[in-house]
């Protein structure tokens, strides 16, 4: 009887060894999925002209991206990143002699192209220098992974002083962000920048990383954020040397000194409206925000470029006139 007991026993052991350990390995290779399904750079991300094509679909932006290949216009610059990335961007210069410049950071899995009808925007609309990189991981820049705007927020330091060094160091610059490229530009924003920089536009970005991937967990695949965004946190901790936590748009926001106009559609579900609320409020100093009826994600612009440019231009000119 005592020896059946004991055999029983070895039995539910080994049976809760081996779930244990299915349940293990479940949550680390989900961890993995969930960190490569997140952030490895997608072919698409890589490719200029099909964004490029999709932008010229619009007839204002093709008459003005056809007078600057006339012209040789749009021109490639590069820098190497703190961990010796090379890095590309587009730069194109104002009609006019000016001292106003603009940089424009583009959304996840996209490029440099995919900010084109903001460069026209700037360009012929505001007459401004513009710059326009691609973000790591994007286009033509290095990188395997996509970095949510955390690391990109150092590049973006650089890519600064590559407009001071192109267009003049008394260069007045507003920083534009759409998506993951408004989040990039809320992180800048909380960095030490030179005087330069004297207002920034953020368009749909997220709190945090975390949130991100905990809203999309949750409202595209019906999953809590624990386990596995707990252990792709780390997993991405381990490889890439930052993480999902740490990536704070709104810690960064906080420390913004600088004027900042905040744009977000009443519709956005990628990256819910609510977050642009906390953000709003965490931004100390002079601020404006602008919810825009009706209106998904990223699509502000889309949805009636003249406004867009209105708001966009009288926020622009009252900091740098």
């Amino acid at each position: 009887m005592k020896r059946a007991r004991n055999q029983r026993k070895k039995v539910w052991r080994t049976v809760l060894a081996v779930a244990g350990a299915v349940v293990v390995l479940a949550v680390v290779s989900g961890s993995v999925y969930l960190f490569n399904y997140a952030l490895l750079s997608q072919p698409e991300a890589r490719d200029h002209r099909r964004v490029y094509d999709r932008m010229m679909r619009h007839a204002d932006i093709r008459v003005w991206a056809d007078s600057l290949n006339r012209c040789d216009g749009l021109r490639d610059t590069f820098i190497t990143s703190a961990d010796g990335l090379r890095l590309h961007a587009f730069y194109i210069a104002a009609p006019r002699p000016t001292d106003r410049a603009a940089l424009l950071v583009h959304g996840y899995q996209d490029n440099a192209m995919s900010m084109l009808m903001l460069g026209y925007m700037y360009n012929k609309g505001l007459g401004c220098n513009v710059l326009l990189p691609d973000l790591r991981a994007h286009g033509t820049s290095e990188g395997k992974y996509v970095c949510m705007g955390w690391k990109d927020r150092e590049d973006m330091k650089r890519w600064i002083g590559v407009i001071l060094s192109r267009f003049g160091r008394d260069s007045r610059i507003v920083m534009h962000g759409i998506s993951m490229g408004a989040a990039t530009t809320m992180m800048t924003s909380g960095e030490e920048l030179p005087g330069n920089v004297r207002c920034f536009v953020e368009d749909c970005g997220y709190t945090s990383v975390w949130d991100e991937f905990g809203s999309e967990l949750k409202g595209r695949f019906h999953l809590p954020a624990f386990p596995l965004l707990y252990t792709a946190d780390l997993y991405c901790r381990l490889r890439e040397g930052w993480g999902f936590r740490e990536a704070s748009t709104l810690r960064q926001v906080a420390r913004c000194e600088r004027p900042m106009l905040f744009i977000h559609g009443d519709r956005d579900t990628f990256v819910p409206t609510r977050m642009v609320y906390p953000l709003y409020d965490a931004k100390p100093g002079d601020k404006e925000l602008w919810i825009v009826p009706g209106v998904v994600h990223a699509r502000a612009y889309w949805n009636d470029p003249a406004e867009y440019g209105r708001r966009v231009g009288d926020f622009v000119n009252r900091y740098m006139p």
